[in-house]
């Protein structure tokens, strides 16, 4: 039976001096609790249950559209008082997993094994070991090695302190056990709280054998209490993320100098450059390059694709063999076909350029549709908004654009026609003609510069 998954993320998280709850803080793009999220997705097809308490309006404001049973937790009693708050929704007869909203870097791998070792007995731990455990609780294991309670830090004795396995508070369940037990759990501890790590002991005292499971991987149960460990957690994902991208056949130039805020997928012999950003689901095609400081979000790179320094590319499909940059911007819902080049300090928004044509320095495309092999000169912009609607603007193929110029859409510019430098086209243009609008040039004889008087 699918297991069912309960998520502790009551807590307000003072450290973190926000007014914006614990959990919702962000690792890779993606609030502490999501990844938490995604992981019980992994396992289990039944809607988790997030107990939640402090900024709870917040909390289920970020994840609206998500299936989750909400349950509050009015007073942050403890561990054990939290999970009685659930108990209407844990069923009887299934394994209860048992997960924190601030530790995101939990594997479904060691979840796996984890689940697997309460089939047993109907109860599992995991454990880990630190070489400081200061503030943590201890494992305390009888004669024969078996887990026998947990003590916490404030309540343990000095022979006690000297444990350094610890208590990660992730645990597999039976649902039954947990209806039997918390309703009897105790506060008579330092902190006054209700632990849910006295079941141990109530397991250990009606002979059921809690399972142990050990993890090495001290980050991956490591959660999240202030800024300091936000920042390392971040780089330890960020750090994963570029190892298993080396493994499979990318070149990172610097694998500390790479932020993945959500799914990257590459091809083979990719090359990635320093300082890149990945956001969303990006794609990158065979042999594409990614110059330094880059960022890319939700966009398809086809192969071969260029993209130069400082440049920005959102929401886009780039097609084979195009060079994008240095330093341009390419905005949501624009197509690039085949060979297009965009250069620097251009930006293009919502508009297709078909294959083979280049807009290469310090011009601006908006809602526009750029046939093949298209000319686009230097400071051409087309003004595609009246103040009140957006409008269109359509070069045809072959077409080439002089420096300077102003396209005022609506407008189209017929196949294979040539706009001279410097004209505003304000109607239509017929194919293969030429157009210029510039001023005739004259040239003044015996003018002389205004100069300041000599002092």
């Amino acid at each position: 039976m699918t297991p069912t998954v309960c998520i502790l993320a009551a807590g307000k998280g003072k450290r973190m001096v926000s007014n914006l709850p614990k959990v919702l803080h962000r690792v890779a793009g993606t609030p502490l609790v999501g990844h938490v999220l995604d992981t019980a997705a992994s396992l289990s097809s039944v809607a988790p249950i997030v107990i939640y308490g402090h900024g709870g309006d917040q909390l289920r404001a970020a994840f609206k559209n998500r299936a989750v049973v909400w349950v509050e937790q009015r007073e942050q009693l403890g561990t054990g008082h939290a999970v009685t708050q659930a108990l209407p929704h844990l069923p009887t007869d299934s394994l209860v997993l048992l997960l924190y909203g601030d530790v995101p870097l939990l594997s479904p791998a060691t979840l796996v094994r984890l689940l697997g070792a309460a089939e047993p007995s109907g109860y599992s731990l995991l454990t880990t070991t630190l070489a400081d455990p200061a503030g943590y609780g201890r494992i305390v294991r009888n004669h024969s090695g078996e887990i026998a309670r947990i003590v916490e830090h404030k309540d343990a004795t000095p022979e006690e302190l000297e444990i350094r396995e610890v208590n990660t508070g992730i645990m597999a369940v039976q649902g039954r056990y947990l209806h039997q037990w918390l309703p009897s759990l105790g506060n008579h501890n330092a902190q006054g709280e209700y632990y849910l790590t006295d079941c141990v002991a109530l397991a250990v005292a009606e002979g059921i054998r809690v399972a142990g499971v050990l993890t090495d991987d001290v980050l991956e149960v490591t959660g999240v209490n202030d800024r300091a460990q936000l920042a390392e957690i971040e780089r330890a994902y960020q750090r994963r993320q570029a190892e298993a991208l080396m493994a499979q056949g990318v070149t990172l130039y610097d694998p500390a100098r790479i932020d993945i805020r959500g799914q990257l997928d590459c091809g083979q012999d990719v090359i990635i450059d320093i300082n890149a950003v990945f956001e969303g689901h990006v794609r990158l095609g065979d042999r594409v390059t990614i110059g330094p400081n880059c960022v890319i979000a939700e966009s398809t790179l086809g192969s071969g694709v260029e993209v130069l320094a400082n440049s920005v590319i959102d929401s886009a499909i780039i097609g084979p063999g195009a060079r994008i940059g240095p330093f341009a911007r390419v905005r949501p819902e624009t197509e690039l076909g085949a060979n297009v080049h965009i250069g620097n300090f251009v930006e293009i928004k919502k508009s297709r350029i078909a294959e083979g044509s280049k807009v290469n320095h310090l011009a601006y495309i908006g809602d526009s549709e750029i046939g093949r092999n298209v000319n686009v000169g230097a400071g051409t912009i087309t003004c595609n908004y009246d103040g009140a609607f957006k409008h269109k603007t359509i070069i045809e193929d072959d077409v080439f654009i002089g420096s300077d110029t102003q396209l005022v859409a609506p407008v189209t510019v017929g196949r294979g026609a040539t706009i001279g430098a410097g004209t505003t086209v304000t109607e239509n243009v017929e194919a293969e003609r030429l157009v210029i609008s510039r001023v005739r040039q004259k040239t003044i004889a015996g003018w002389q510069r205004p100069r300041k008087p000599r002092k």
